[in-house]
């Protein structure tokens, strides 16, 4: 995977990002100055950023694996240590379905009903493969989304969802806060259980 340097970050406009971002140059970016990323974020192959007014907030240690995307005119903002798999989808915005309105961006805005509500994905949230998050939803701290599952509704954290449309399935360790600390020590032998 080739990743754009950090002379060619600074170069597509981004409005913030951090040390160590790496940015395939195979995603796609649009409204960059919306965009601020954190430090030790990767984005990989055909991922989508697409900012609207709102703009996107990545916090730091994120991963976006391939094709995933982020698209929408709300505010979407991703915690330290989430993790998307591939595929993954979240919109702050979407079209009004009920045949009231027209739809798509090729006709005025008057004649459409975009509904736009902010996205929150918490820190240590790990989205599975193929997921779709919708409009106004919050995925609290810790939370896990299985693959293939559609999130309407907002997540507790530290609690595993999954299905269409995501219900509850279990409680998530808490653990991973331990490894947090002992990473964020910056001992390697402490982060390999030595």
């Amino acid at each position: 995977m080739s990743f754009y340097s950090r002379d060619e970050l600074a170069a597509i406009g981004l409005a913030a990002f951090g040390e160590n971002v790496l940015i395939s140059r195979k995603a796609s970016i649009y409204n960059a100055a919306r965009i601020s990323i954190g430090s030790h974020v990767r984005i990989d192959d055909f991922c989508v950023l697409s900012a609207g007014a709102g703009g996107f907030e990545f916090g730091s240690f994120i991963h976006l694996a391939v094709f995933s995307c982020l698209i929408g005119a709300g505010r979407i903002s991703v915690g330290d240590y989430a993790n998307f798999s591939s595929r993954v989808s979240i919109y702050s915005s979407n079209d009004d379905y009920s045949g009231a309105h027209l739809t798509n961006p090729m006709v005025p805005a008057e004649l459409t009903g975009v509904s736009i509500a902010p996205v929150s994905i918490g820190r240590h949230v790990i989205i599975g493969s193929g997921s779709i998050i919708l409009p106004g939803v919050t995925i609290a701290e810790g939370a896990s989304i299985g693959a293939l599952s559609l999130v309407k509704r907002d997540c507790e954290g530290f609690t595993i969802y999954g299905g269409v449309p995501a219900r509850r399935l279990g409680d998530r360790s808490r653990e991973l806060l331990g490894l947090e600390a002992r990473h964020r020590a910056g001992d390697p032998l402490k982060q390999k259980g030595g």
